[in-house]
């Protein structure tokens, strides 16, 4: 799946483990812009691990990469759940999410849940944008972190 972003060619594909730096990477630094207030309950170096040994082999694991094989965002599907999209800080805003919430939706074409920060306001408007509703509020007690989430569910 491929495509223009800001003229550069931005192609959509599975992960492969080459590819599990690269995601962890884009992981950090969007939480890192995206979720300032956010505290992380693992370390750079546990989430690099964590991508490298269980969200690149064991789950659906998609990168946006550029012309110069760069990783520029990753997405991850547990079957009906969208259990993570990030991108890198500078990537955002030029479509590349738009197109990972619609492979989302191409491989899970009956409904598709996720969870996202109270906090994250950008996150809530996008995926709003997309057809998502809102349907639960926790005050946190069931995520690392320890942050109020809300869920979101998107049936066509």
């Amino acid at each position: 799946m491929s495509g223009e972003a800001d003229g550069q060619a931005v192609v959509l594909r599975r992960a492969t483990a080459a590819d599990a730096r690269g995601a962890a990477d884009v992981w950090l630094r969007s939480f890192a812009a995206a979720l300032p207030t956010v505290v992380r309950p693992r370390s750079d170096d546990e989430v690099r691990e964590y991508f490298h040994h269980v969200v690149v082999p064991l789950r659906e694991t998609w990168v946006a990469e550029t012309a110069r094989e760069e990783v520029v965002g990753v997405m991850v599907l547990e079957g009906e759940e969208l259990s993570q999209l990030y991108l890198a800080p500078e990537w955002r805003g030029r479509g590349i999410g738009d197109r990972f919430v619609a492979l989302a939706k191409e491989r899970a074409p009956g409904r598709l849940s996720l969870w996202t920060f109270q906090v994250n306001a950008p996150a809530h408007r996008f995926y709003e944008r997309h057809g998502f509703t809102a349907v639960e509020w926790t005050d946190g007690a069931d995520n690392e972190e320890r942050e109020p989430d809300v869920r979101y569910l998107w049936q066509p």
